[in-house]
């Protein structure tokens, strides 16, 4: 008996053991995973191959985060880890079986990844794992700007545009760059201006292609201080690129004296003596890399002129005209906004009093805009004028507005006392100065609102309507005394 039973608990153990090992054997059988293909995750016959592992015939791949795709092969469940060029994935099992891993494509950064694996879907199981070529990588670069052309040999320069990571290649001026850094985001690539650049070419060479561009510093006018300048005028201009500057037209007055400031950005002159006529010309400054040109006249008293007080005068009421010394340097008669005409009273809070003496500039109807035009977007023109606010009578609160014939619908504002960031500073300016208010600026709101969405929104289909500009409060501040002067009111295309 004794015998039977050791023989009986033996076969039983056995047994016990034999059914351990069949859930170990399943499982040793699983194998490793292996890929076929990837797929998009679309609807049949949307699910185009995006990928079959062969380097001659997979395409080039563009995207970074959130698409889905279906990697395709055998032995996919029990993942433990996707990588997409070395990124893993945050993936869902639910939507992984033996055959087909639904797998979303994570955020890649392609400053930081290994470039090795680049390129490159790793697939992990608890039985194994495969990579496979999956060429998904960044965009071909693009060059849209360099910080300074100027700049001397060893000063930090900066190459901006988009995609410009795994740079394999850097040729700036013609010279090799060894040492380059990417920003995080790929949208600049940082260098050491080197000790020659024989010639304009850059040339940036990613994994994901060639991006060619030239070196140029073609001049850039942003600027003018006063575009009506009277001879012995202080001119300041300013832009971008005005080293070497050649030559300087100013109106059909050739500028034979300026000085450029150490920055590039400036270039300032006093005015010589017109040889212009009355209708002026373009601002133009040549330097050897090219010319910049303004698209409007400079000492221009005739073009789009609503009112000067010389020989253009669209009936004006509501101020008077005068010559006298206090705001020199102009030539010939202009406009005085102070509150003295009103009897020296204060203008109090929220006055918008446009009719009262002194705070406004009622000017009857003139073309704004030629009809030709009136569907051009409004930021391609503007209402100019020269300002002159002496110093000894700083301007603090009360807005200057200008509006088309007597309406409030929308309200061009010019405060030049307050900031963007709200800060408030006395405001005063060296002579006369240019005040440009593009049309884009008139809004509902008293300027505050809603932007004009047309021209025939404001004008009306002719373009040819009134104009006012008047001095209001719109504060709970009174202003005790205001005193500025205006000339030369017009409308012109400045793009």
């Amino acid at each position: 008996m004794k015998k039977k039973s050791l023989i009986g608990s033996c076969l039983l153990a056995l047994f016990l053991a034999m059914v351990a090992l069949f859930p170990a054997c399943k499982k040793n059988n699983e194998g490793a995973p292996s890929i076929s293909d990837v797929r998009q995750y679309v609807a049949s016959p949307g699910d185009t191959v995006l990928s079959t592992g062969n380097p001659n015939t997979s395409p080039n791949l563009y995207g970074n985060g959130g698409n889905y795709v279906v990697i395709q092969g055998i032995n996919l469940q029990n993942a433990t880890e996707i990588d997409f060029d070395g990124v893993a994935a945050n993936f869902n099992p639910a939507l992984i079986s033996s055959n087909n891993a639904v797998v979303p494509i994570p955020t890649i950064n392609y400053t930081t990844i290994d470039a090795a694996k680049l390129y490159s879907i790793t697939y992990k199981t608890k039985a194994g794992s495969t990579t496979f070529l999956f060429k998904l990588g960044p965009l071909p670069p693009t060059i849209s700007a360099i910080s300074n052309v100027f700049a001397n040999p060893g000063d930090s320069v900066y190459l901006y545009g988009k995609n410009l990571v795994l740079v394999q290649q850097f040729v700036y001026g013609g010279t090799k760059i060894l040492s380059f850094n990417s920003s995080p985001d790929g949208t600049a690539l940082g260098f050491l201006m080197p000790a020659a650049t024989p010639s304009s070419q850059i040339i940036v060479t990613t994994k994901s292609g060639t991006a060619l561009d030239t070196i140029r510093a073609t001049p850039t006018i942003t600027g003018i201080s006063n575009e009506d300048a009277a001879p012995g005028d202080s001119v300041y201009i300013t832009g971008t690129y005005f080293q070497s500057s050649q030559s300087l037209v100013f109106g059909g007055t050739t500028i034979t004296s300026f000085k450029v400031s150490k920055d590039l950005k400036t270039i300032a002159f006093v005015m010589p003596a017109l040889t212009s006529s009355q209708n002026g010309g373009p601002l133009s400054i040549t330097t050897k890399f090219g010319t910049a040109t303004t698209v409007f006249n400079v000492e221009d008293f005739v073009d789009g002129v609503f009112q000067n007080w010389d020989n253009v005068n669209t009936y004006p009421w509501g101020l008077s005209n005068t010559s006298n010394s206090d705001f020199p340097g102009n030539t010939g008669w202009y406009g005085e906004l102070y509150n003295t005409q009103s009897g020296g009273q204060p203008l109090g809070p929220y006055n918008s009093s446009w009719y009262n003496g002194g705070q406004g500039i009622n000017m009857g109807g003139s073309q704004w805009v030629p009809t030709a035009n009136i569907s051009s977007s409004p930021a391609n023109y503007a209402v100019k004028f020269e300002l002159y606010v002496p110093k000894s009578t700083p301007w603090l609160y009360g807005d200057i507005y200008v509006a088309e014939n007597y309406s409030f619908t929308y309200i061009s504002r010019y405060t030049p006392w307050i900031n963007k960031a709200g800060t408030i500073t006395p405001y005063y300016t060296d002579g006369w100065q240019t005040v440009t208010l593009p049309l884009s600026s008139f809004a509902t709101n008293n300027g505050k609102g809603t932007p004009v969405p047309s021209i025939s929104a404001l004008l009306g289909s002719s373009g040819n309507t009134g104009m006012n500009i008047w001095f209001l409060n719109d504060s709970s501040v009174t202003v005790k005394s205001y005193s500025l002067a205006i000339d030369n009111i017009r409308v012109v295309k400045i793009k």
